[in-house]
């Protein structure tokens, strides 16, 4: 296997509202033989904020960001969906417009930096199939997740736009069945899979729409009996497990669906406990999660 060693990019959220997916990761990637290289200097993404506002000065701080990565000689790894496009919609745009580069590495040359584009920006979910490989991942499974159904969430920023990402089909992706396959558990269709959780336009202005999305993505889940989502993104995370409650109060129901990041569940399966993975964090319960995962050593 090729040396899986990273420049790692964590984002906001998972050193923000979502710690527990900034721990799972590392805890994850060590036992699967990811060396991960933090870009503590690295700012935020912008998220699509900074774009509106200003293009130039999103594609600079990215370019930045970037930058720190092409200086460790390393690939530049992200764990959110929104994160990744950004990145690579940067990348993408400098390395087929030489003006646009040269403009912005003008600006970063005042920090000493220069943006050559010799890194490429992957996403935890791609590496764990193309890097550690799903023969390898089910070789290190000591509790199968055969008691499990669970629903796959992938977000839109994972799947498209095509140009940009262009991992696999964004009309029938199966990266996370895959992976769920491969640690013994039950993948679920559901309706919602592919829909979008509404992160971005609920904390802009579109709250009650967006709540009727998370109430309309989470019982789709509920549906098809699914023990719990699982997400390879922390603003769907943050939507769909923080939000929920006040999406079952908005809309007049009880869904109770938890919501688990993608190295929480993998985590599981290779043995970790409950605990040292963060499920005791979320907002809605992982009880039912915690008490099969217990009945089960």
């Amino acid at each position: 296997m090729a040396e899986l060693k990273y420049a790692f990019y964590t984002g906001c959220s998972a050193k923000g509202v979502a710690p527990e997916l900034y721990n799972s990761t590392y805890l994850v990637a060590e036992k699967l033989g990811m060396e991960l290289i933090e870009l503590e200097a690295a700012t935020c993404c912008g998220a699509g904020a900074v774009q509106e506002k200003d293009e130039f000065l999103s594609l600079t701080i990215n370019a930045r960001n970037l930058a720190l990565a092409e200086e460790l000689g390393l690939d530049l790894l992200t764990i959110c969906n929104t994160c990744t496009v950004m990145l690579r919609e940067t990348k993408f745009k400098l390395d087929n417009d030489p003006e646009l580069k040269k403009a912005v590495n003008e600006v970063l040359a005042e920090a000493g930096l220069e943006y050559k584009g010799t890194s490429e920006v992957t996403h935890f979910l791609w590496e764990v199939i193309d890097g550690v490989g799903l023969d390898k991942l089910k070789e290190m499974v000591v509790r199968p997740l055969k008691d499990f159904n669970i629903a796959p969430f992938y977000g839109c920023h994972i799947i498209r736009p095509v140009y940009l990402i262009g991992y696999e089909d964004p009309d029938n992706p199966k990266s996370i069945e895959m992976i769920i396959e491969a640690l013994g558990g039950n993948p679920k269709d559901h309706e919602a899979r592919l829909a979008c959780c509404g992160f971005h336009s609920f904390w802009s202005a579109e709250d009650e729409v967006t709540l009727r999305l998370t109430a309309m993505d989470t019982e789709a889940a509920k549906e098809e009996k699914a023990d719990f989502m699982v997400t390879p993104c922390p603003l769907c995370h943050t939507q769909l497990d923080a939000m929920q409650e006040e999406a079952e109060e908005r809309i007049g129901t009880n869904i109770g669906m938890p919501i688990l990041h993608l190295p929480q569940m993998i985590g599981l399966a290779l043995g970790m406990n409950p605990e040292e993975l963060g499920l005791q964090k979320h907002v809605i319960s992982t009880e039912n999660i915690i008490n099969k995962i217990t009945a089960s050593v």
